[in-house]
């Protein structure tokens, strides 16, 4: 097998070095003129100093020529600068072609009477302002806006609907799977936390007990003021362990997670943040 394989390795290399004779013979004498012994070989070596020949002469043209900066990836760092410069005049000649169609829309809406002369500031607030800003205040526009603004007047719900908490650090009530959020919709003024019975139930901040009782449909209940106007409520308790009047740290114990009164369908924590008489989202300031 092993002697197969050399003579037809053999066999192929004396095929590619077989010479072949080019011979031009004239045709009145039979004389001949050129004769040129050639192999297969020789063809390939020739072809590939050809092609290698040509790379290098395409090479010299990109690198020593102006039509590198034809190609992706050679553009002249000259030919880069001013491509940069002609795109940010075309940009500045947009905005001025903008600035004076808003000139001319002004001034053709001021000669139908549309805008107001006397809501003119100065002429180069033709160029930057639509007639919207420069008409005047319709009637029913007025009527409505002095509507809200007596409607809101003593509207308590315009408090910031997040107070400054600088300096406060807001504790966990408690470890567990939020099952209900926030909702003021329907009337779901705190956020549910799923636990394991007994599990401790801290205070959110530091303060005192103001509340510490058992309703029929919460349970047990314990309220704590903080300072900056804020009380959190901690309901459906299964046991408490301060009493009104304690002072409380921050991430101090207060009570153990429990399922006790009618409002509840397992153990958890029914958790509240009120600040100035609002119940707020106590998801904005605590990470659960």
């Amino acid at each position: 097998m092993r002697m197969m394989k050399k003579k037809r390795h053999k066999a192929f290399w004396n095929n590619i070095k077989f010479k072949y004779k080019l011979t031009i013979i004239n045709e009145n004498t039979l004389e001949e003129v050129v004769g040129i012994r050639v192999s297969k070989l020789n063809g390939i070596s020739v072809l590939l100093s050809v092609l290698t020949v040509l790379f290098l002469i395409a090479a010299a043209i990109i690198t020593f020529t102006p039509l590198r900066n034809y190609l992706p990836g050679y553009m002249n760092s000259d030919v880069r600068a001013q491509v940069v410069e002609n795109a940010l005049r075309a940009d500045s000649l947009q905005q001025l072609v903008e600035r004076q169609n808003l000139y001319i829309m002004n001034i053709q809406d001021i000669f139908r009477g549309t805008v107001r002369v006397d809501t003119v500031h100065s002429m180069d607030s033709l160029t930057t302002v639509r007639e919207d800003s420069l008409m005047e205040r319709t009637q029913r526009e007025a009527e409505f806006r002095k509507q809200y603004e007596e409607t809101e007047k003593y509207n308590l719900t315009s408090i910031t609907a997040r107070p400054d908490i600088e300096g406060l650090i807001f504790y966990r009530p408690t470890r567990g799977m939020i099952t209900d959020k926030f909702d003021a919709d329907r009337k779901h003024y705190g956020t549910d936390i799923a636990a394991n019975p007994g599990e401790s139930v801290l205070a959110t901040l530091d303060g005192t007990v103001i509340l510490s009782t058992y309703t029929a449909e919460t349970g047990y209940v314990i309220e704590v003021q903080h300072n900056q106007d804020f009380i959190s409520v901690y309901k459906h308790c299964g046991s408490l362990l301060k009493r009104e009047g304690d002072a409380v740290q921050a991430g101090e114990a207060i009570a153990l997670v429990g399922n006790s009164g009618q409002l509840t369908t397992g153990p958890h924590l029914h958790f509240e943040l009120w600040h100035k008489g609002r119940a707020v989202n106590p998801e904005q300031y605590i990470v659960f």
